[in-house]
């Protein structure tokens, strides 16, 4: 159907028959100008999902490398050097026009070599620095940089893009930021001892190969259950991140608060309001997380994992009702998504805590990176083109209406998404006990490496092999 075919079928999801059409006073049941191209011959809603599935692959593929690098070498002069890596790139790509695209598409991928450095090792140096509740305190001030970092990213790309006039400005600020974190990283942090801190330092814990640490997570039923968990997160994390935003315009154009967007640049509020939630809810989020898992703790040693799972059934219904209220009031969809991104970031800091409890410290970064891969691969890698996919089969026709209605439809996915999340987390809990008891208690086997001399040099060999 062409653009101008609005009234080929606009028979409403929901209400009275005329709702279809929406407001006629503003051009909601007007048809849409095609999108211009730009210089690349690409759109840009189109560029912006390319960049986005760039960073989560090189991300995603990164990860390992890192975790078996964590588990085995200086885990500080990793994280600098990544983070170094990721402000080079960042700032190179801040140069780049519309005519190199493909430059664009790739320097935005490499930043996932910084992101994939720091963050499957940041939290195993601050498990072998703390230890109970002092640990998952010190865990929820480092999460609080995702949800928070996250919402600051819509404010200020949106800000500077204001003021310079040029998008390319917003990528010019961060990092500064990041040159910041090495330098406190090289001169301020020290490299602790892997599980000092803990029953097992890492003198007594024999590191293994890359394989045997693979096959022993996997039969870790927490660590699985609870990483299929956490993807759900990741998936409906990704979904709001991309989609929000555009969410929120069409359900203003098609109510008529907003004016289509005609010629750009167009109205950003939605994107400044939607990042400002989003940095006040993760910060309520991970905290009554972390608050609640603590009293909880009192009386059960699976307060973890319940906290999760109910975070995750609290938001469903709280995001689904977000998402229906978009056509009645802005102000209860603000609302809604409000309480749905608070309860959805109660599970950051608690996750990161399970893990480094059932998993031995010299297997920690390899666990981070195995959780990394599994919930970008099933989780924002996909998200947000699986919601693009099922809007555009679901549309009927390109007016206003449709786009609105396609997106909410779909949207609805996050809300089925996070209850599946919430049972993954209840199988945790039948596990948590026993998981967390073998790995505070882990002996390494009998036929574990020991080190022998090998002509002039040690080397590992199994026990099995020296014995009489």
């Amino acid at each position: 159907m062409s653009r101008t075919d609005v009234s080929a079928d606009t028979t409403p999801f929901f209400s009275d028959d005329n709702e279809g059409e929406g407001p006629t006073d503003n051009g909601v049941g007007s048809p849409q100008p095609e999108e211009e191209e730009s210089a690349s011959g690409v759109s840009d809603r189109r560029a912006k999902i390319s960049a986005h599935q760039f960073f989560i692959c090189s991300y995603m593929f990164l990860a390992p490398l890192f975790g078996y690098l964590g588990d085995r070498c200086n885990r500080k002069s990793i994280m600098c050097v990544g983070i170094f890596f990721w402000s080079l790139v960042t700032l190179a790509s801040s140069f780049i026009g519309k005519e190199h695209f493909w430059a664009l598409l790739l320097t935005r991928g490499l930043v996932g070599v910084g992101e994939a450095s720091y963050s499957t090792i940041a939290p195993t140096i601050i498990a072998d620095l703390f230890v109970k509740e002092t640990r998952t305190n010190m865990l929820s001030i480092f999460y609080f940089a995702i949800p928070v970092g996250s919402g600051m990213g819509y404010i200020v790309g949106s800000k500077v893009n204001d003021v310079a006039g040029d998008w390319h400005w917003a990528l010019r600020v961060t990092p500064g930021l990041g040159l910041l974190a090495v330098f406190l990283l090289f001169f301020v942090v020290q490299e602790p001892k892997r599980g000092a801190i803990e029953a097992h330092p890492e003198h007594t814990l024999h590191r293994t190969s890359w394989m045997t640490d693979i096959k022993a997570l996997c039969r870790n039923p927490s660590f699985i259950l609870s990483t299929f968990g956490f993807t759900t997160v990741a998936f409906v994390t990704g979904s709001l991140a991309l989609w929000a935003p555009a969410f929120l315009f069409r359900a203003g154009v098609f109510t008529g608060e907003k004016q289509p967007c005609l010629k750009v640049p167009c109205d950003n509020s939605d994107s400044v309001i939607f990042g400002i939630i989003t940095v006040v809810t993760g910060i309520l989020g991970v905290a009554s997380g972390v608050q609640a898992s603590k009293k909880l703790r009192t009386r059960t040693s699976r307060a973890d994992p319940l906290v999760c799972a109910a975070g995750l059934l609290l938001a469903a219904p709280f995001l689904y009702l977000s998402i229906m209220f978009a056509q009645a009031s802005t102000v209860a969809t603000y609302v809604f998504i409000f309480l749905g991104e608070t309860f959805l970031s109660m599970n950051w800091a608690v996750v990161a805590d399970m893990l480094l409890y059932v998993v031995i410290p010299t297997r920690r970064s390899t666990a981070e990176a195995f959780q990394i891969v599994l919930s970008h691969l099933l989780g924002d890698a996909i998200s947000p083109y699986l919601i693009g996919v099922v809007s555009d089969s679901i549309k009927k026709s390109d007016s206003y209406m449709w786009e609105f209605r396609s997106l909410q439809m779909s949207l609805l996915l996050c809300s089925f998404v996070a209850v599946v999340g919430g049972a993954f987390f209840l199988a945790t809990a039948l596990f948590i006990e026993q998981d967390r008891h073998l790995a505070e208690n882990y002996v390494p086997s009998d036929d574990a490496p020991i080190i022998v001399p090998k002509r002039g040099r040690s080397t590992k060999v199994p026990v099995s092999s020296v014995l009489i």
